[in-house]
């Protein structure tokens, strides 16, 4: 077997990587940006790779990656399962692996492919070596890149696999080098996050806002708007005429019309379910999914740019799909979701504005 040294060329999704005493963690913020940050999940969602995947060509019909992951586990909630390991061989998903089983993938065919691995979207995941039975290079970069900013949605929350979130089904589809900054209750317009998606090479932006800021209770109307065009003036400092999606928030009855903050149901949790609810009262100056959608596509209207678009999150899901594919804990889509979303959001984001 031949160990390939893991460098930045092999990495794609990432936007620094940090070199630990064993190999390396890929981050999805830059260091300027983690040293402004407080949250502590924040920190951690930053460390689990979503859309982070190893690309290479190769003959390999072995490859073995070594990792060391780290599992969050929340009490009285029951325990995650162990994060996937998707591996796509010239864009088709081939096998998949754990870490604790060993991420080892043989049998692959003998000519010269296209070799993806993507790594768990919800387990931070450190890298320690990549080793083949052939040697490996660089694949040549797809046409595009799209950066796509979101909460725990965006970064894969219930779907079944990295490869299978919505965004990473969509780039697949698309044809498209994806850089996934989906941060699990972390889309709170925070400035460092508008710099990063500013500073970030991209042909084509999209920003999802609105149920983190709901369920976090985090501002009220009056904030909302003024934070909104700033986040939006800053990514437009790097990408002054790039296609820019800004994307309202799917179907979530609790939150439609009752505001933050969001809790734990903890009857159901006392149960072994793991489900929310929101616990806010309503007032005029309080924010819900009904009024961030209507802010949010009154902004857009409003600003003189012919690159930015608007897309209602209703059109990705709805309510006549929460009553086919109900959300699992009344917050996030389960993978059927997931499918259904990244089908509509290539229909109208790719087959639109991205076309």
């Amino acid at each position: 077997m031949i160990t390939t040294p893991l460098t930045a060329d092999l990495v794609r999704g990432a936007l620094e990587l940090e070199e630990t005493p064993r190999g390396l963690v890929a981050h999805r913020l830059p260091a300027r940006a983690r040293a402004q940050n407080t949250d502590p999940r924040l920190a951690m969602a930053d460390t689990q790779p979503a859309g982070v995947r190893l690309r290479f060509r190769t003959t390999a019909a072995v490859i073995e990656l070594e990792t060391l992951p780290t599992k969050i586990e929340y009490p009285g909630a029951p325990p995650r399962p162990d994060g996937v390991y998707d591996l796509l061989v010239d864009g088709k998903l081939t096998a998949q692996a754990t870490a604790p089983g060993g991420v080892r993938f043989t049998g692959l065919p003998g000519h010269l492919k296209d070799v993806e691995i993507w790594l768990p979207h919800n387990e931070i995941t450190e890298l320690v070596a990549l080793r083949t039975d052939a040697p490996v290079s660089p694949a040549a970069p797809l046409d595009r890149v799209w950066l796509h900013h979101g909460s725990s949605i965006s970064q894969g929350s219930n779907a079944v696999s990295p490869s299978t979130t919505w965004a990473a089904l969509t780039a697949v589809s698309a044809g498209v080098e994806l850089v996934n900054l989906g941060f699990s209750g972390n889309a709170m317009l925070d400035p460092f996050t508008a710099r990063a998606l500013r500073d970030t090479p991209a042909d084509l932006v999209s920003v999802k806002i609105g149920i983190n800021i709901v369920n976090a209770d985090l501002m009220r109307l009056r904030a909302f708007g003024p934070a909104v065009h700033g986040f939006l003036d800053t990514i437009r400092e790097g990408h002054p005429s790039a296609p820019l999606l800004v994307v309202s928030p799917l179907y979530c009855p609790i939150h439609e019309r009752t505001p933050g903050p969001g809790d734990f149901d903890h009857d159901a949790l006392a149960s072994g379910v793991v489900r929310f609810r929101a616990t806010g009262v309503p007032a005029p100056d309080k924010l819900t999914l009904e009024v961030i959608r209507e802010e949010l596509a009154r902004i857009v209207s409003q600003r003189e740019d012919p690159a930015l678009h608007y897309l209602d999150g209703l059109s990705l899901y709805g309510p006549a799909d929460y009553a086919e594919f109900p959300l699992p804990d009344e917050l996030h889509p389960d993978g059927a979701s997931h499918r259904l979303i990244a089908s509509r959001f290539t229909e109208l984001a790719f087959g639109g504005p991205f076309a």
